[in-house]
């Protein structure tokens, strides 16, 4: 998870940046400017629906981003907690019920029932957070061509674009939106890649303890190991 997610997920964001750029022209070219007559003023908004587009955009980036600030931590309790079962478990199963636990606890049903319940309560939190963000996401893809028949409703009316141009700018608004809303759909499978990360640092980190904790910091031993290390080399360069 740690490795092949960011070559996905790159790929995805290239992919996105290309659809993006291609439609941001169509979009630029078929929609025009909107000029707004109003208190004897004039105002002309040019590529407004490109401006709408990344408005709307962004609303709906800062909802999910908001929506899911808590996501990546309730992904690694999520981990932890099914870590603690499976070792729970390992151990119950190693030992036989009603053996002595790693933490010295003999009530191995009991040990185990805990650990299931954390990583139930555990995965509710991240239901909940998933529903909330499914709302939103799947809300954007339900407003969105509707959004774009609206932004295009003013020029129509005025008789200054066509129908078909209508659909035409709408369907490259629709178009523009998935592409922008590159971090809204894989803003859970982010989540889910730094709370693998995150262990995986933390294991590296663990491991460089070790290596430090293991080496000698007797200045005495560190001079034999030395010596010794010098005495095999020479044996190694000098010939017999």
């Amino acid at each position: 998870m740690a490795t092949d997610a960011p070559i996905d997920l790159v790929v995805g964001l290239l992919s996105s940046l290309l659809t993006a750029i291609t439609f941001i022209a169509v979009l630029w070219t078929v929609g025009g400017e909107l000029v707004i007559n109003a208190f004897g003023l004039t105002l002309a908004i040019p590529g407004y629906l490109v401006i709408a587009g990344l408005a709307y955009a962004a609303i709906i980036t800062t909802s999910m981003m908001i929506v899911g600030r808590n996501l990546t931590c309730a992904v690694e309790g999520k981990n932890r907690a099914e870590a603690e079962l499976r070792s729970v478990g390992a151990h119950l199963r190693e030992s036989g019920e009603g053996a002595a636990l790693l933490d010295g606890r003999t009530d191995g049903r009991r040990a185990i029932g805990l650990a299931l319940e954390q990583v139930i309560a555990r995965w509710l939190d991240l239901c909940w957070l998933f529903a909330r963000m499914t709302l939103i996401s799947q809300g954007s893809v339900t407003l969105t061509p509707v959004v774009g028949l609206i932004l295009c409703a003013p020029k129509y009316l005025a008789g200054t674009m066509n129908l078909g141009e209508v659909v035409q700018a709408a369907g490259a608004f629709v178009m523009v939106q998935n592409a922008f809303n590159w971090i809204t759909d894989n803003y859970a499978r982010m989540a889910d890649w730094t709370s693998s990360a995150n262990r995986v640092a933390s294991l590296l980190l663990a491991l460089d303890q070790i290596d430090r904790s293991e080496q000698p910091t007797d200045p005495e031993i560190v001079g034999e190991i030395r010596s010794d290390e010098f005495t095999a080399q020479t044996r190694t360069v000098t010939p017999n």
